[in-house]
């Protein structure tokens, strides 16, 4: 591997900060995991450092970072991270001066689409929809080949459209965003409803009569095993999944929608539903060619390789005494 470019992603986390260091083609070089000191700004930023330069390599050129948060184009500086309570941090200059090489900063979902787009499920395709969906629901938009970032940085929030006003409250504050309708969580709170509502026996079963204790794992175990509330239950929320997914593709027209998370770590059980639900409701199903919908291939790899790749784009020539 001597002499090629490589670039070092990072992946900042809530619990987990992860630097790996890759290759063009997306292989994985070396790695460093440690944890997020996520209520301290200051020792988070140097455990970032601390993690870069475990896996530094003389053939390293760029560093890239992917931040959960507004991350504003073209400066790196992170405007507004929810979960790390982080605002107005100068992220790419800090690294840049810590490691002494170029680096690039953008959301962790924008890393994530580029990463499963280069080198993913998303190989081969132009225009790919990247959407994640766990805790809530994130995405990166591929147009033509680019990654769409809007006027500063901040487009593909895609969680955070509104589905319904008078819908459940997002994290965010605002009612009926497609993240709290189709997120896991949104999962799990529809079904403590239904326990609550007296329909979703199976689920109380599972869980040992706690329906406080329900979460999306008992509606997936229960559906896999043909409890009929369990599978309504799946076919409601993949309804809410897919009618999301509907209106990006109204918009963008991918010819692949690749998903990322939990949901598809079980199958078609949830997918198979998505696609009935989106191919009833896409604008003109029946004369149109439509998206493909995919599970996502390269899982928690994508980020951090997408946001090494887009260092090494951003700074192709770059290296230590560039």
């Amino acid at each position: 591997m001597a002499g090629q470019a490589q670039a070092i992603g990072i992946d900042v986390g809530g619990t987990k900060t992860a630097a790996l260091r890759v290759n063009l083609e997306g292989e994985i070089l070396a790695r460093e995991v440690l944890e997020t000191p996520a209520d301290d700004m200051d020792a988070t930023l140097a455990t970032m450092v601390e993690a870069a330069k475990a896996v530094l390599s003389p053939e390293v050129r760029a560093v890239g970072i992917g931040a959960a948060g507004l991350v504003e184009a073209g400066t790196g500086r992170l405007i507004f991270a929810p979960n790390l309570a982080w605002r107005n941090v100068l992220l790419a200059d800090h690294i840049w001066d810590s490691v002494g090489l170029p680096a690039f900063a953008d959301n962790d979902n924008n890393v994530a689409a580029w990463g499963e787009y280069r080198h993913g499920a998303g190989r081969g395709y132009r225009h790919m929809l990247f959407v994640g969906v766990g805790t809530g629901i994130g995405g990166g938009i591929i147009a033509d080949g680019k990654l769409l970032r809007g006027a500063h940085g901040f487009a593909a929030e895609i969680g955070h459209f509104q589905i319904d006003p008078a819908g459940p409250m997002c994290a965010c504050g605002e009612r009926g965003h497609w993240e709290a309708m189709a997120s896991g969580n949104a999962l799990g709170r529809m079904a403590r409803e239904a326990a609550v509502a007296g329909d979703a026996p199976s689920l109380v079963a599972a869980a040992g009569g706690d329906i406080d204790a329900i979460d999306g794992h008992h509606v997936s175990a229960a559906a896999h095993a043909g409890a009929p509330d369990a599978l309504a239950l799946v076919d409601q929320y993949s309804f809410n999944v897919a009618i999301g997914l509907v209106g990006l593709a109204n918009i963008f027209d991918p010819s692949l929608i690749a998903i990322s998370g939990g949901l598809v770590n079980d199958g078609d059980i949830f997918l198979d539903p998505m696609r009935r639900h989106f191919l009833g409701h896409i604008e003109g199903a029946e004369y149109r060619p439509t998206p493909e919908i995919v599970p996502a291939e390269a899982g928690e790899r994508a980020g951090v390789i997408g946001a090494g790749l887009l260092a090494l784009d951003r700074y192709p020539n770059a290296g230590p005494s560039a």
